[in-house]
């Protein structure tokens, strides 16, 4: 896993480039320790840098910019091609010969050989690069299908900036970095800016699947090698044939082999473990295919609404592994906050991205590598909106948008709290049943997309922190996401493989991937998330629903694959998430800081918020009259990025 960074525009002189690029590559030193690198090219304005963690072929043999055998191509290259080894066979059973060892070597041959599209078509594996072709002299931005590795470019004047994070932008002299205010009103609905917006005007993100070609004369052309929508498609028209027991068996193969294929590495490798579903999935595959105990982290708070360290204990020694773990304080937890606006570079609000660095941090103490079980809700069904759009939305549509928010607005005069309270008398009427977590945030949540018009909007409804941020924000309006696109192939998808789609397009990459990214990279950690091997996606999209969500139950298919080694008993508990308790936070140890950033002449001297409707969510959440957490850690974040500037 790398950092990748670089310039393009007037000519320059060499030792002017360098620096500068020095400067770029400094930047993100925290992606790659072990090396650096520069390839510059005056005559052409074209400077291209590197940072290297060192993973494959730890020799100099594998150091980057690396230029193609025939000359042709420079590339800087973030990631791992994880079915390298079988294209490095079929490329020299054709007569080419090999330096040295690393997938980048692999990838220039591949595409000196077969062209860039049918090259990366080719590339199983997470990975962001730039390609410059000497010949043409064009650009080449490139991203992996589902959007792991992360890609930033925008013009400044007249020079093209890139690399994988922003900071790496900000370094150059040309850098001239203005907000973004529809960007803004976008990052108050999702907690993060969605691709290929970015906070800054001008600077975007390389979308998922995605080649971004930029001409001499400054001409951009995109093009997408890969389609998820194409995969949908054909996954809900061919389902896999066969009883349970028979797709089960071609689940497993295939997640064994992918999982397989990222466990190689001339460093040590280990894993996440969460103690749900997918992480304990993915080890205990991981433990199958190995002839020594796996080594896994987890991380766990003394909140029991919080706390699955206790079950991954539990796997963890029915699994064999070599278990660590780490019980965090609020005071450890707390710590990490002045951290974030520089490990996101831009506003970005998924409160886990605390527990997440914490456990990548507790990881990087013994492994260079670590797995993880990202990808298993939305390839495979588990958030709770997909229960929720199953069985809840196919009965409100029928009836009349005013009825459903009179019914809403009569769930919203009960606090979260008296939910909780509810919850829990009922609860002790029925022992039996199992505990379901923040009872009266669901409720409220439910509350809130009641009215929606369609399944489309009923999603977004049910993924957005602020309901109106356009209202929030002073001068922003929505820009179109993949969710809100005039002419959405979604749109003929039944409604829970809808919202599944657009969550593999938008929250995947644009939050789950970018919080895993940075958080790991912050430590020189690198994550590897075999669930989302596109073998493994355009396989799941095949399995029927049936195997997905069943009688209110998700993920049906990956947990029989999973029972299948460890016992159900071990997991039969409701899904937690990986989260913080932000909400009673704000009302205690984080108050004073939160009323500091969020007082009004503060908001109002800022010039981006309308002070109003955050001064009365302010409110309310510390009264505990209604639970504000998310957007209230939106405008958090945003003032707080803001004024590390």
């Amino acid at each position: 896993m790398c950092g990748i960074t670089g310039f393009w525009g007037p000519g320059f002189q060499a030792e002017e480039a360098e620096h500068i690029l020095g400067r770029m590559t400094d930047a993100i030193r925290h992606r790659g320790p072990d090396d650096s690198g520069a390839w510059t090219d005056p005559e052409q304005g074209i400077a291209l840098g590197h940072r290297r963690l060192s993973i494959l072929d730890l020799t100099p043999t594998g150091h980057q910019p690396m230029t193609s055998r025939d000359g042709r191509y420079v590339i800087v290259f973030n990631g791992e091609i994880y079915n390298f080894a079988a294209l490095r066979q079929r490329l020299a059973d054709a007569g080419e010969s090999f330096r040295g060892h690393s997938d980048t070597e692999v990838m220039l041959a591949a595409i000196s050989s077969w062209g860039l599209k049918p090259a990366v078509r080719s590339f199983a594996g997470q990975f962001a690069f730039a390609l410059w072709d000497r010949q043409s002299r064009t650009l080449h931005l490139v991203r992996d299908r589902l959007g792991e590795k992360p890609l930033y470019y925008g013009w400044m004047g007249d020079t093209l900036l890139l690399g994988s994070e922003l900071k790496a932008l900000r370094a150059h002299p040309s850098w001239r970095g203005s907000i973004d205010r529809n960007a803004l009103t976008l990052y108050l609905r999702h907690g993060c800016v969605p691709a290929p917006y970015s906070i800054y005007e001008g600077v975007h993100k390389v979308e998922p699947a995605t080649i971004v070609t930029i001409a001499t004369g400054g001409q951009v052309a995109s093009s997408r090698y890969w389609l998820l929508e194409d995969v949908v498609h054909y996954g809900m028209a061919h389902p896999l044939e066969g009883n349970d027991e028979a797709i089960l068996d071609e689940l497993e193969r295939v997640l064994r082999s992918a999982i397989a294929e990222q466990m190689v590495a001339d460093v040590p490798v280990g894993a996440f473990l969460s103690g749900g579903i997918d992480s304990t999935a993915v080890v205990a595959l991981m433990q199958a295919e190995s002839s020594r105990p796996v080594r896994t982290f987890t991380i766990g708070f003394r909140d029991i609404d919080y706390d699955e360290a206790v079950h991954a204990r539990a796997l963890a020694r029915h699994m064999g592994t070599d278990h660590t773990e780490l019980y965090v304080s609020p005071e450890q937890a707390l710590a990490v906050i002045p951290l974030l606006p520089s490990m996101f570079d831009e506003p970005f609000a998924d409160s886990s991205q605390i527990p997440t660095f914490l456990v990548a941090q507790l990881a990087r103490q013994q492994v260079t590598v670590a797995l993880s079980g990202d990808g298993g809700d939305e390839l495979f069904g588990g958030y709770y909106r997909y229960f929720v759009g199953a069985r809840l939305w196919p009965r409100l549509a029928p009836f009349p948008t005013w009825l459903r928010g009179a019914v809403a607005s009569a769930a919203r005069q009960v606090t979260p709290a008296g939910w909780d309270r509810l919850a829990g008398a009922v609860q002790r009427l029925t022992p039996g049943r199992p505990r379901l977590p923040r009872v009266g945030e669901r409720i409220h949540k439910l509350a809130g997309v009641a009215s929606a018009g369609n399944a489309t909007d009923f999603y977004r409804r049910m993924v957005s922190h602020w309901q109106h941020p356009a209202e929030v924000v002073i001068g922003g309006r929505e820009l179109e996401t993949v969710s809100t696109a005039s002419r959405s192939p979604a749109e003929a998808f039944p409604t829970v493989e809808r919202m599944m789609y657009f969550d593999a397009r938008g929250y995947l990459p644009d939050d789950i991937l970018a919080k895993v990214d940075r958080a790991t990279m912050a430590v020189s950690l690198e994550s590897r998330a075999p669930l989302l091997d596109h073998r493994v996606v355009e396989l799941g999209w095949r399995l029927p629903m049936s195997l997905k969500i069943r009688r209110g139950v998700g993920k049906v298919a990956l947990r029989k694959v999973l029972f299948r080694h460890v016992p159900e008993s071990l997991l039969d508990r409701p899904k937690m998430g990986f989260s913080v308790p932000i909400a009673s936070w704000l009302r205690g140890p984080l108050k004073e800081w939160a009323g500091d950033l969020l007082a009004g002449p503060r908001i109002r001297s800022a010039g981006y918020f309308q002070p109003a409707p955050i001064a009365r969510a302010w409110s309310e959440h510390l009264s505990g009259a209604r639970n504000w957490e998310e957007p209230l850690w939106d405008a958090l974040m945003f003032e707080a990025w803001r004024e590390a500037l």
